[in-house]
């Protein structure tokens, strides 16, 4: 029997598992709330998913991997290309994320405010 770290399917979604916080799951393992994998009419297991209070810096990570730096450090310029990535991604949907990602970038909300309302005028 194959176990589902073993499945050449959950080999190809790693990536996949890894950016959106999921973790695989074995068959006899899977709980409520689990995501069953089928591979052929046969569950094969399944994915988990990470906590959502755990979504934004799983976010704000991928966000500063691909500016190439922390929050904190980068231009205005990329400080902009990050609120429109994040609010592209929905990270403002999370409750208190205006005031969390101000804080990560050592601006004002206000700023992160003036930042939307600018990137959704366009």
């Amino acid at each position: 029997m194959t176990t589902a770290t073993g499945h050449p399917l959950f080999s190809a979604i790693r990536p996949l598992l890894e950016a959106i916080g999921g973790e695989e799951v074995e068959t006899d393992d899977l709980q409520a709330g689990d995501v069953p994998i089928s591979w052929e009419g046969e569950v094969i297991g399944g994915v988990r998913m990470e906590s959502l209070s755990y979504a934004l810096d799983r976010l704000v990570a991928r966000i500063e991997e691909d500016l190439g730096g922390k929050l904190m450090d980068l231009s205005r310029g990329q400080k902009q290309a990050a609120i429109r990535l994040l609010d592209e991604r929905g990270a403002f949907q999370l409750r208190k994320a205006i005031e969390d990602v101000a804080a990560m970038m050592g601006v004002s909300r206000i700023t992160i405010y003036n930042y939307l309302n600018a990137i959704r005028s366009d």
